[in-house]
């Protein structure tokens, strides 16, 4: 039998108002995931009574927190969400989905939502073609990969080859 293992650490996004919104947002795009509980704020509150407080939300079994605490503190590049993914097609469904309805493409694989929560979406491929034990070959993949906005396995790819 095995034993499941509860998570002890989970991420806590910090929202002005949008938690909610935000929770069912990231809920559509990821595959196993599911809304938890919501809790709203009372009276004496620094938000009216009756806005969501706290949601809690699954995506791909991993918990997270989304906190409705007002506009004071915004998201920055300083933290972000990797997601990896097996093909282009994969790249290309969530960064189509992420940067729906106002997200932002940056650079190297990195996007904003329309949150403004940073995501990084790498093809697990890119880990075996940086680890090669050429530096040459790693060298060539970090260039090509500095020129892209949205990661293209394939690009990366012939780069490794030197193509």
């Amino acid at each position: 039998m095995v034993k499941a293992i509860m998570q002890t650490i989970k991420p806590c996004l910090w929202f002005d108002t949008q938690a909610l919104d935000a929770a069912n947002f990231y809920i559509s795009i990821f595959k196993n995931s599911k809304l938890g509980k919501v809790s709203y704020y009372g009276d004496g509150a620094p938000l009216p009574k009756g806005t969501v407080l706290t949601v809690t939300f699954q995506l791909n079994g991993q918990e997270f927190i989304g906190l409705n605490g007002g506009p004071m503190f915004k998201f920055t590049e300083a933290v972000s969400f990797v997601v990896n993914c097996e093909s282009q097609d994969e790249i290309d469904d969530y960064w189509k989905k992420l940067t729906a309805d106002g997200g932002q493409e940056v650079q190297c694989g990195w996007l904003k939502d329309k949150f403004g929560l940073s995501w990084q979406i790498v093809p697990t491929a890119l880990g075996k073609l940086m680890e090669d034990k050429d530096p040459a070959k790693s060298s060539r993949v970090m260039q090509a990969l500095m020129k892209m906005v949205k990661l293209d396995v394939n690009g990366l790819q012939q780069a490794y080859r030197g193509e």
